[in-house]
Formats: structure tokens, sequence, C-alpha cells
């Protein structure tokens, strides 16, 4: 094995980045071998198959791989968001609920994974923003809002008597981009109504 090659991979490690297999490919011609040697000295982490961090350390121990780049190359793409239904609070709708949950809306992967020591709920659409906005947040919390503790019929009326809080145009993008039929059809009432 050859120690320059293990160097070359080394020297194009960030701390607390997460890299997939094909990162490496054209730095070693037996990449597998090579990657298993940096798992075993420490100076990377499997996360999944194809998929490894490298570790950072902070004071209160070893960090977890940063989130947008375990997702990115998990992914391989850059078309999602990351959020926690616990945002749905931030609307002021009337839900109240905490949820210890990490949704991954994205235009790859649907199923549940653990992805560096977290597990995320993937979530798969034919189009996905790439960032979190308070429109897209009200269109999720529409479309599973089935899933819901709150009462279902409370959050509707109080969405009714908040449409002016959103922007329209916005709003309306996302719930023909990221919206499901039952979701189209609720906000496309509630516009009305309110121009």
């Amino acid at each position: 094995m050859s120690l320059n090659t293990l160097n070359q991979i080394k020297a194009t490690l960030v701390p607390g980045q997460v890299y997939r297999r094909s990162n490496f490919v054209e730095l070693s011609s037996n990449v597998d071998r090579n990657l298993k040697q940096l798992v075993k000295e420490g100076s990377l982490k499997k996360l999944a198959y194809g998929l490894y961090s490298v570790p950072k350390s902070t004071e209160f121990g070893e960090a977890r791989p940063d989130e947008q780049s375990l997702l990115k190359s998990f992914l391989n793409d850059d078309h999602f968001v990351v959020y926690n239904p616990s945002q749905f609070n931030s609307l002021g709708l009337g839900t109240t609920q905490l949820y210890n949950r990490r949704v991954v809306f994205n235009r790859k992967r649907s199923g549940k994974f653990n992805l560096g020591g977290r597990v995320y709920h993937f979530y798969y659409w034919r189009e996905a923003p790439k960032k979190l906005t308070k429109e897209f947040l009200l269109v999720e919390m529409l479309n599973r809002l089935h899933l819901l503790a709150e009462d279902k019929d409370e959050i509707l009326n109080n969405l009714a008597n908040s449409m002016d809080n959103f922007n329209l145009r916005k709003l309306m993008y996302a719930s023909n981009h990221y919206g499901n039929m039952s979701t189209q059809k609720i906000l496309k009432s509630m516009v009305s109504k309110d121009e």
C-alpha cells in the first residue's frame, strides 16, 4: 500500500465533512483498500455503505458530521431541505407539539436512514427546494396534517385567518411545486377567498 497515496487522500480531508467513495477514485488505484486503512487508523469514519466522515474533535468530544455535507453526500444532490416538524409551531397556527425527528424533503430518496448517529426520515418528491422558507414549511405542514397531534380543523381555521402573514405568490409557488393534491386544494380555496 502506497503511503504516498494515503497522504494524498488525507491532504484532501476536511474535519467534519462527509465524502462518498467516488470522491477518492481519482486519487487511488485501490480505493477500497485505502479507505479501509484510513478507517482503521481513524482518519475516516464509515457512516454507511460508500459514505465516510472525517472526525472532528471539540472540547465536548467528537462532533457529529456537518449535516448539510452529510445529506448532500448521501443524496449526491443539493436540492433538499431538512427540518423538524416542531418548526411548524413557528407559523403561529396553533401547533404546539415538540418532535424528535429530522425530515429531509428531497428528490432522490424515500425511507428512514440512520446517518452519523441520527435517524432521518426522507420524503421523495419530484422537486425539492434548496432553502427552507415559511411558505414551504406551511405547505409541508399541510402535506403532513394527518400526522399531527393537534386539532386539524382548528389549524385550518387559524390559517384562514392568517393568510396575510404569508407571501401569497411564494405560497402558491410552494403549493404548486411541493404540495400534494389536498394541500393544493386547501390553499387555492383560501387564497381565492382572501383576494
